[in-house]
């Protein structure tokens, strides 16, 4: 379904029934990433996913996209379809992001909170300046080169040997980005603020996934996220990188479930 948000209509998928459950994906991807999950996880809960401005079926509009601006969107969504109870929110990447806003914004909305594949830091200098680099191509190339390069590191290295069908996936997920989406969303991130600072103020329960193979965000950064909520427990997911929901969705979902009954 669309729904108008503002200045732009998001495309939303509003499945199933009982306690709420919110996924925002990473980038540049869009909300097809999460399909093991909506199709698992309806059958128990009310699983809402959305494309985020720019991505997927929702048309870009002028950046910067700032996290708290797609976190407003999150909320927005929520209102629209009507949702007053406490939710689930799970993020994975610059969806992980996206959660630290939105809680810091609205902690009133969350039941609980997952975290995947993610960071609670700021860019280094060094992202920063990868980030700048990625949208000067964008705009002089257009969106190949960035999709091509994440095409290249989303998976664990294994997984591009062994499971052609998932890459050839992912690769089909990644095709709609818009140029706009990719430049607004890398701005975005670029200028985000740490949340590490943030992280004792958690006060829901929380699981964070991490991929042991995966190639963009190290292990390290996830302990940190862990090591900064209180109530929170790190689940380390064998043969799978950035993309540990699709890679391991059997071990993703019956974790979310476990995760979701004790909240």
């Amino acid at each position: 379904m669309i729904i108008q948000v503002g200045n732009t209509r998001l495309n939303v998928e509003d499945r199933g029934g009982g306690t709420p459950l919110l996924l925002i994906h990473g980038f540049p991807l869009n909300l097809e990433m999460w399909r093991p999950q909506i199709e698992s996880l309806s059958s128990k809960y009310r699983v809402i996913a959305i494309d985020l401005r720019g991505h997927g079926q929702s048309p870009p509009t002028p950046g910067p996209y700032s996290m708290d601006l797609l976190a407003d969107d999150c909320a927005a969504v929520l209102v629209a379809l009507g949702i007053e109870a406490p939710v689930a929110v799970c993020g994975l990447s610059m969806g992980g992001y996206i959660s630290f806003a939105l809680y810091r914004r609205y902690p009133q909305l969350f039941s609980g909170l997952i975290l995947a594949a993610t960071r609670a830091g700021a860019d280094t200098s060094q992202a920063r300046s990868n980030r700048e680099k990625a949208i000067v191509d964008t705009i002089e190339l257009g969106a190949r080169p960035v999709l091509d390069t994440m095409l290249k590191i989303l998976l664990a290295p294994s997984t591009y040997q062994t499971r052609p069908d998932l890459v050839k996936n992912l690769e089909e997920i990644l095709s709609p980005t818009s140029e706009e989406g990719i430049v607004a969303s890398l701005e975005g991130m670029k200028e985000r603020p740490d949340s590490t600072g943030m992280l004792g103020q958690i006060t829901v329960p929380t699981l964070i996934f991490h991929g042991a193979d995966d190639q963009i965000i190290n292990l390290t950064e996830s302990e940190i996220i862990q090591s900064g909520i209180p109530n929170s427990r790190l689940e380390i997911i064998p043969d799978a990188g950035h993309m540990v929901n699709l890679e391991q969705p059997g071990i993703f979902n019956n974790s979310t479930v476990n995760f979701l009954a004790s909240i």
